[in-house]
């Protein structure tokens, strides 16, 4: 194909003076391209930007994949379903890769394609890509640039034109000659003129095949005599592939040796008639050795691919048999010496679903003890089914479950041990709302998103929390919230992810109209909760507050209020008068609001909320509707919903 495939459209770029390194981010940008036709992009608070966000925090979320390459589909119609992926170069670490997946994801949302359903954007680092339509797979080399070096090389450019040729084509085969899936990625020195070095590196989309893979790589090759010729170092880079070479280390160095010396001066030409037969036995040798050579790595592949396979399953029934019931159970004596017979000394507090008490194992570990009431139903084998899958989810906002006690009519659950006790313990006391300041608090509205995240798309199970409140958010020792009592209706027979249910679990004002009057739910009642969570975050007030002066109200009607008449900042909590951010304290309060609008479809999904906190810039966000219950509808829950609801009401752990 050559540079002519480059010329299709204006998507040939030359960059000479904007590859400039971002020392800021750490990561240095290349070039973007985003659709800019009016049919190829989306309207904002539609369902395609909300399953965009989605897949963008899941590509962050997955950067430290193994191999730093990940691809993931959203969306359920075809209308509005969005397919994406990233890949790091080959010798980054899966920290590196991480911080620079997170920045791409931010970067070209927020700044290079804020509206459009197709993009890709290229780092040195790292390429970022998304699509309405599908493109895994499959091969492109049509759109295309090279970033050429400002200098020329000081030897013989032919001779190292030559040289950088051999070196090029030398590692295509250990580019492309892996299995689809793995990486394709390899590294190359090569002397020149004495002491000096050639450095190249290539690199394929892993989910290409090796075919597709060789093509790409020998036509970016193919570019650089026409783009390059001579110059100290280029990169050429396509959509399925990317070269680089330069006379300088540019990559983690994956092998210590010093490459074999090459020679300084090349052979003179053969005369004409021993060259025919030159070039015949040295093509005929190569290929006779290449498949020889083929053959035996052949061999070595397939036994380190069968050896790697047999090691992962036996790893991973290793994992499933270390966290069976057997180790997670724990006796009741242990338990009751744990916590003292569970001394009232002890007790961090009570709720609708039992008593919490602090205890210290043998080996010293402090954890926090709930007694569950016996009102539970569950048999034994249903509970500890339950128990195991719950132990399993692990994430840094959610509180984790390390075992359980069941013996007789006792049912106890074992949790790590949070020192800085919850979230209400500071937030609603005016001696202790002074130590959350406004970066705290911004950060544990953010934290709490992510952790109800992970319980609604990215854990094993689909959890509805259905409890969200102040009391049920705990503190870690730097402040970091902890989200608890996630799977707790799930235990007590309210095992529905989405649907009707008679028996209501959850505490009133947090609970969203459709849920405590007509008993329907879905992952939008967790977004109301958390919507007045930061309602109270923001204000220092409970939901249920009352503003006499203000004509009545809950703390919903108070924020709705000043928010209709644009004095906003009158909600705000007197004691970060000093430290809030005005942009910051405007977007949280916006997002709160359209969390609790009545009805749940124009409430926001919380993946699309976790990547509106994330962003830096000031973005336009559709406006929130009078939120439910500010007409003073909400004393209108049936009775007997009411006497079924287990009020949990846990005081300071």
């Amino acid at each position: 194909m050559g540079m002519a495939s480059f010329n299709v459209s204006t998507t040939l770029v030359v960059f000479t003076l904007l590859c400039m390194s971002r020392e800021a981010a750490g990561i240095e940008y290349l070039h973007h391209i985003c659709s800019n036709s009016s049919t190829v992009t989306f309207t904002p608070n539609s369902t395609y930007q909300s399953n965009l966000y989605q897949l963008l925090f899941s590509l962050s979320s997955n950067a430290g994949h193994e191999g730093g390459f990940y691809n993931t589909t959203v969306g359920q119609n075809a209308s509005d379903t969005v397919y994406g992926l990233f890949l790091c170069r080959g010798d980054l670490s899966t920290q590196e890769c991480q911080d620079y997946v997170d920045i791409a994801t931010q970067e070209v949302i927020n700044q290079y394609c804020p509206i459009q359903k197709t993009a890709v954007i290229w780092y040195e680092e790292c390429m970022l890509r998304y699509s309405d339509q599908y493109f895994f797979s499959t091969m492109n080399t049509l759109s295309g640039f090279y970033v050429p070096s400002h200098k020329n090389i000081s030897a013989d450019s032919n001779q190292f034109n030559q040289l950088l040729m051999l070196t090029m084509n030398d590692s295509v085969s250990q580019v492309a000659n892996v299995s689809t899936g793995a990486k394709k990625f390899a590294t190359k020195e090569a002397n020149f003129m004495g002491s000096q070095i050639l450095y190249t590196l290539e690199q394929c989309m892993p989910d290409v095949s090796s075919s597709d893979c060789s093509i790409c790589i020998r036509d970016a090759i193919s570019s650089l005599p026409e783009c390059c010729s001579g110059l100290q170092g280029a990169r050429v880079i396509l959509p399925s592939c990317r070269i680089r070479y330069e006379i300088y280390p540019f990559y983690r160095m994956l092998h210590a040796e010093r490459p074999p010396p090459m020679p300084a001066i090349l052979p003179p030409p053969l005369p004409p008639g021993k060259r025919k037969r030159s070039i015949l036995f040295l093509t005929i040798i190569p290929i006779v050795a290449l498949i020889s050579v083929s053959a035996v790595l052949l061999i070595i592949m397939i036994y380190y691919f069968l050896c790697r396979r047999a090691k992962k399953e036996y790893n991973a029934i290793h994992r499933e048999n270390a966290t069976t019931v057997g180790s997670l159970q724990f006796d009741f004596a242990t338990v009751e010496a744990a916590t003292a017979k569970f001394s009232d000394d002890n007790k961090l507090g009570a709720g609708g679903f039992g008593e919490v008490y602090k205890g210290t194992l043998p080996n010293k570990q402090e954890v926090a003890v709930k007694r569950l009431s016996k009102r539970s139903g569950q048999g034994e084998g249903e509970f500890k089914n339950e128990i195991e899958l719950v132990a399993k989810l692990h994430h840094k906002n959610l509180v984790r479950l390390l075992g359980f006690c069941l013996e007789g009519e006792e049912k106890i659950l074992i949790y790590e041990f949070v020192p800085n006790k919850s979230l209400d313990y500071f937030l609603y006391d005016p001696q202790r709302q002074g130590q959350l300041d406004w970066s705290k608090r911004y950060k544990i509205i953010k934290g709490i998103a992510r952790g109800i995240l992970y319980l609604h798309e990215d854990s094993r199970l689909r959890i509805i929390h259905r409890d969200l409140k102040s009391s049920n958010v705990l503190l870690d020792g730097d402040m970091n919230p902890k989200i608890s009592d996630f799977g707790l209706a799930k235990l007590f027979e309210i095992d529905q992810t989405r649907g009707h249910t008679r028996r209501i679990a959850g505490t009133l004002g947090y609970m969203p109209p459709e849920y405590a009057i007509r008993g329907q739910f879905s992952v939008k009642s967790d977004v109301y909760g958390f919507g007045i969570l930061i309602l109270e975050i923001l204000s220092g007030n409970k939901i249920n507050s009352f503003y006499q002066s203000d004509g009545g109200g809950n703390l919903l009607s108070y924020a709705w209020k000043h928010w209709r008449d644009g004095t906003p900042l009158e909600l705000l909590d007197p004691t970060l008068r000093d430290s809030y951010l005005t942009k910051e304290f405007m977007k949280c309060l916006q997002i709160g609001l359209l969390c609790v609008q009545e009805d749940p479809t124009r409430r926001p999904t919380i993946a699309s909320i976790v990547l509106m906190l994330n962003k830096s810039q000031s973005v336009i966000y559709p406006s929130p509707q009078q939120p439910a219950y500010c007409s003073g509808t909400h004393q209108s829950m049936p009775l007997e919903s009411v006497n079924e609801t287990p009020m949990t009401d846990v005081s300071p752990r």
